[in-house]
């Protein structure tokens, strides 16, 4: 069913308000360094938590790397508020470190600099850790210093019963609803190479990047003397050198069915790999994977967008799914807007919004192999090199040109930016849609353009461009003030994060052996 009949629908019934009351919430990865602009090598701040049960101050892959996250907020000015409170919080306690401004990194000295997460002695506090050195020994660590921000997103849950009576869908609305956000994963893959050449903020790379592995720099031509970049690249975080793994172009995870996906994910989790059987599950002792077989956990699976439910504690994110479906969806394809304090904007958050509300709306039939590859193919082609004139991608089989295709989105999005504009002042979410039509027309208007524009107006090398931006946010963030209430909050948070982390450890008896056993036997 098309968008435009879908949206009559909702209209004739009077039920379009349902469109806004979506929550959304952001998860924003960025890697702590020194003053000098080198990756950190001290521990997580003990002032910001526990890394392993604080809800929204953690660590990603290394310890170096800081991930915020809000709780779902119902506006988008709620969350990017949340986001700007922890990011003031947590500079307050960095001493003269900064967080990096860019996804791609800076500061490295090969592998042996990136230090990899730890969480406490609890069993899932090592669980997380060995897991991590799991992906050192798989991929090594460079990759895994790379930031980004993910956009999550829940439906209205008014909306649903509505939708599911249009559709005429008879099952139960469970059923329905992971049926309708599986369609909206299709979609996001279909679609989502707009997403890359829109907010895609990566077109460089510092030559650190490939230090203990400069074959790979052969790729990229050199901007100066320590900056290589793609010259009409996007997103090189979303490229073959970024969150792209070669070994995991044979899996086969469906995205058809959430029965399917479940069943998909739990074979790779229980195949045997080669390559990692080789490496050894442990060496004298001491675990160096959490498993040899292809995934070692559902999230080694590297997507554009996941599938989420919240899961209790140390609860499999496959088991949750199939006990109580799916509760959101994640949007992993965003590079941290580098000129952005909070490394997002308002103005993407409601664009991701509309950008989300279409991919539901819109048709969403189930994909076959051939079109999952034309579509992961177009996605690595505009992230390597799209801001090139008169840049081709695929559609059905066929070539389209991106400044046609891209443009009958935005058309398809605007009828639901003026939905969700019905409920905000001024029309914010029309604005947001129509003030990406000038990049649309003109590569040279990205925004992957205008970093290249800003590194060589200031004969800045990318680690020069990049620390200079992150002292700005630094400064932005030291001056900005937190309401008593809020500081006294977060401190409590951070205390309290530390005492839940103390009672699972006081309350942890089986040996780490025994858990994992446990954990893989879950059902």
């Amino acid at each position: 069913m098309p968008v435009s009949t879908r949206l009559d629908s909702l209209l004739r019934a009077r039920q379009q308000h349902l469109v806004c009351g979506g929550l959304k919430g952001l998860e924003k990865e960025s890697l702590r360094l020194s003053a000098g602009g080198r990756i950190a090598q001290t521990p997580h701040p003990a002032a910001l938590g526990s890394a392993l049960t604080h809800p929204w101050i953690t660590t990603d892959y290394s310890e170096a790397l800081i991930e915020l996250i809000t709780p779902p907020c119902i506006k988008a000015e709620q969350a990017l508020h949340f986001m700007g409170d922890i990011h003031a919080f947590v500079h307050q306690n960095l001493e003269e470190e900064l967080l990096l401004a860019t996804s791609m990194p800076i500061g490295l000295d090969g592998d042996a600099s990136i230090p990899i997460a730890r969480y406490g002695h609890s069993n899932i506090g090592q669980m997380k850790h060995i897991y991590r050195r799991g992906l050192a020994y798989r991929y090594g660590k460079t990759m895994q210093s790379i930031a980004g921000v993910h956009f999550n997103y829940s439906v209205n849950e008014n909306l649903w019963p509505v939708l599911q009576d249009i559709e005429g869908h008879r099952g139960t609305l469970s059923d329905y609803i992971a049926a309708a956000y599986f369609g909206v994963i299709r979609n996001v893959h279909r679609y989502g190479w707009l997403l890359i050449y829109l907010f895609g903020n990566s077109p460089a790379i510092c030559k650190s990047f490939f230090r203990g592995r400069e074959a790979l720099a052969s790729r990229f031509a050199e901007l100066d003397a320590s900056t290589l970049y793609r010259p009409n690249a996007t997103s090189l975080r979303m490229s073959d050198i970024g969150y792209r793994n070669d070994n995991q172009t044979s899996l086969d995870i469906s995205i058809n069915t959430v029965e399917a996906y479940i069943a998909s994910l739990e074979a790779a989790i229980n195949q045997p790999y080669p390559a990692y059987e080789a490496i050894g599950i442990k060496a004298d002792g001491e675990y160096r994977q959490l498993n040899a077989n292809i995934l070692q956990i559902e999230n080694e699976y590297y997507s554009l967008i996941r599938p989420k439910q919240i899961t209790h504690t140390g609860e499999k994110p496959t088991l949750a799914l199939r006990k109580r479906g799916v509760r959101y969806v994640e949007l992993r394809a965003l590079d941290l807007l580098s000129l952005q304090p909070e490394g997002i904007s308002l103005d993407e958050i409601r664009f991701l919004e509309t950008f989300v509300l279409y991919c539901l709306l819109t048709e969403s039939p189930r994909f076959d192999a051939e079109e999952k590859a034309e579509c992961n193919r177009n996605s690595l082609n505009v992230a390597c090199c799209a801001r090139g004139k008169a840049f081709t991608l695929f559609r059905n089989g066929r070539s389209i040109l991106l400044n046609q295709w891209a443009s009958q989105i935005l058309d398809d999005l605007l009828p639901i930016a003026g939905l969700l504009d019905e409920e905000e002042t001024g029309h914010p979410y029309r604005a947001s849609v129509e003030r990406h039509r000038p990049a649309v027309g003109e590569p040279d208007a990205t925004l992957s353009a205008m970093v290249l524009r800003d590194m060589q107006s200031n004969h800045e090398s990318f680690a020069d461009y990049a620390l200079r931006l992150s002292r700005q946010h630094a400064h932005h963030w030291k001056n900005r003030g937190l309401s008593e209430d809020t500081a006294h909050g977060l401190v409590r948070e951070a205390d309290l994060s530390w005492q839940k982390q103390a009672q699972i450890e006081a309350t942890d008896k089986l040996p780490l052996d025994e858990f994992l056993q446990q954990y893989w036997a879950q059902s």
